[in-house]
């Protein structure tokens, strides 16, 4: 994906997304359902939050780092949701799900600073690493603004309705971008990585995680983001030839540990 420009891949995206909900929801309702006045803003803040903002910092990030490192600070949305799930919903935090934060910061710190912590006092946390910590805010106002959304949507329409603001929001930057100067020599490799992204990251992936949401609540259904960092670090070492070191594995550990105190119930 190094080929196609963070704009672009984020628009093309969504443009493909967009295309398959309108389909889906069109032969699924009849017809686009009514949005009700009040919910046009939760919908506004979806599109911005986990469309637009969410994509620019995360292509722009995956620029920057390797994917395996941006999915295990990834894998930390969990912890945020839980956090603010307590803050706004007041949803409490028990010693254990505080123990799984610390260890679940504390694996992603491991693998941002490649197992030497003490680094973050000298050097600094990188830009990719802020751009990647960015889509975590980014998603777990996506997460939490969804239950809004969601109060007289069906979780098909919303994710339709957020796809829709979303690309309609890229298109202007990706244009500035030069998409249209760039998109004809874009590889076959380039597009079958974005109809992917649209079918399967998007379509499939958004819908089932707001039914998610809608079934079993925002917490609970973060916690399935545990499984990011695993799928993502074997992926980038098969895929990408990514190394997998000692760090990168012992963050994943951490993270893992930490999403799971966090989310279990207590007896």
């Amino acid at each position: 994906m190094g080929e196609v420009q963070a704009f672009a891949a984020a628009f093309l995206r969504f443009a493909i997304a967009s295309a398959v909900l309108l389909i889906i929801t069109l032969r699924s309702h009849k017809k686009l359902p009514p949005v009700p006045r009040e919910q046009w803003l939760p919908l506004l803040l979806l599109g911005l939050s986990g469309v637009f903002a969410y994509n620019v910092l995360f292509f722009r990030g995956l620029q920057l780092i390797e994917a395996g490192r941006a999915a295990v600070i990834i894998a930390n949305n969990p912890i945020v949701i839980a956090i603010f799930a307590a803050l706004l919903f007041g949803e409490k935090l028990n010693r254990l799900k505080v123990l799984g934060i610390v260890l679940s910061v504390s694996g992603a710190i491991v693998v941002i600073t490649q197992g030497h912590p003490t680094t973050i006092l000298t050097s600094g946390i990188g830009e990719g690493d802020l751009y990647i910590f960015g889509c975590v805010i980014c998603w777990v106002t996506y997460s939490l603004v969804g239950r809004a959304a969601m109060h007289s949507l069906s979780p098909l329409s919303a994710v339709t309705y957020s796809a829709l603001i979303g690309a309609f929001l890229l298109f202007p930057a990706a244009c500035l971008e030069g998409m249209f100067s760039h998109i004809t020599a874009y590889s076959l490799t380039a597009w079958l990585s974005l109809f992917y992204l649209g079918l399967c990251g998007t379509v499939l992936g958004f819908v089932w995680y707001y039914q998610g949401i809608q079934r079993i609540g925002s917490t609970r259904a973060g916690q399935f983001i545990n499984f990011v960092p695993i799928s993502a670090i074997l992926l980038s070492a098969w895929l990408l030839d990514e190394p997998l070191t000692i760090s990168l594995l012992s963050g994943v550990f951490l993270v893992s540990s930490g999403v799971y105190l966090t989310n279990r119930r207590a007896k």
